[in-house]
């Protein structure tokens, strides 16, 4: 993989030279937090963020979309060339590995086009960056990225270091070349490692996740479950910010005539009542605990037995959002004291 350095100031230059490779996106303030917006001044782009409120899938993974229109005769999908080419600045290490895992979950066993096609037309520029109370993607083994990004931009202060991740990557670099010095000293060399080590101290949350599977098996009958279903609103926040949720809905919208419609994709929520509900009016997991415990599991336990790690990559936005403090975190860690 191959680095470069460049100036804090030729940011915005190197935004102008990669320009016909799409739409911009970054992290923008936004009242107290941050949002994934689309970038129209290089300026607004906050180099401080660390997570926005929701995260990349929104782009990926559209929270509303049609999947085709129809009518008595005809299905009419909509056009892929009208799906935009898009550049996302500032994805940090945790949210790439959600990335991963979204790619995974989209791509092993049966493909699904409508992320693919957006995801063959999404440029990832991964950015560094110092964790907070909330983040603990230490312990989920997701606080570095070496891929899954097409460039890598790690901040040390006057300078970043440019890591070119993929081809597409080199393609961008390549239209800016006066940007960028391949001449990396045993200076910055330094000022990297101290970086690493300085960032490998600052993590306020660790969490041991060995054996996780095997706990949440011996934990299945808890009344840990029960207690938290007492708290849990069933509101959906959780998943709604998680970057590795990808539940979703189809639903068929007709119009008056019963003509014609068109067949929509939202997304949906394994926290929400009607979410387990069948035909007859059956549901197979009506109590909020059970509902829980189907999140906490597939998160923890049955993801790592299907693609070997966590469907968890310790980002901190569900610490960020719960109102009632049921998160990854707080339930690990009663899940570990269980036999306390």
């Amino acid at each position: 993989m191959r680095a470069f350095k460049m100036q804090k100031e030729s940011l915005g230059d190197f935004f102008n030279a990669i320009r016909s490779f799409g739409e911009l996106w970054g992290p923008v303030k936004h009242g107290d937090g941050f949002i994934l917006d689309k970038i129209k001044n290089h300026s607004d782009i906050d180099l401080s963020a660390l997570r926005t409120k929701i995260p990349f899938k929104k782009l990926l993974l559209p929270p509303r979309f049609s999947m085709f229109s129809f009518n008595q005769e005809n299905i009419v999908a909509p056009s892929i060339e009208e799906l935009p080419h898009r550049v996302i600045f500032g994805m940090h290490p945790c949210d790439i590995h959600a990335l991963m895992i979204m790619d995974n979950f989209f791509t092993m066993h049966t493909p699904d086009p409508y992320y693919l096609e957006r995801r063959k037309r999404t440029a990832i520029l991964g950015l560094s960056c110092m964790p907070d109370d909330q983040c603990f993607c230490k312990s989920t083994n997701t606080h570095y990225a070496e891929k899954g990004f097409d460039l890598g931009f790690t901040d040390l202060g006057d300078f970043f270091l440019l890591w070119v991740g993929s081809s597409l990557g080199d393609d961008m670099i390549r239209e800016c070349p006066d940007l960028l010095n391949e001449k990396i000293d045993r200076k910055d060399l330094r000022k990297y490692i101290n970086w690493r080590k300085k960032r490998e101290q600052s993590f306020k949350i660790n969490l041991d996740l060995t054996g996780m599977p095997s706990i949440m098996e011996l934990c299945w009958n808890s009344p840990l479950w029960d207690e938290l279903g007492e708290k849990c609103l069933s509101c959906g926040a959780c998943t709604i910010v998680c970057p590795t949720c990808p539940c979703f809905n189809i639903i068929d919208e007709m119009n008056l005539s019963l003509q014609k419609g068109k067949r929509v994709r939202q997304w949906d929520s394994c926290m929400f009542n009607d979410y387990s509900m069948v035909a007859g009016g059956h549901n197979f997991r009506q109590s909020r605990s059970e509902r829980l415990k189907l999140r906490f599991t597939h998160k923890l336990q049955a993801f790592i037995g299907k693609f070997g790690e966590p469907a968890c990559v310790g980002c901190g936005r569900c610490i960020d959002t719960c109102p009632v403090g049921i998160d990854m975190h707080s339930v690990s860690l009663q899940l570990l004291s269980c036999a306390d």
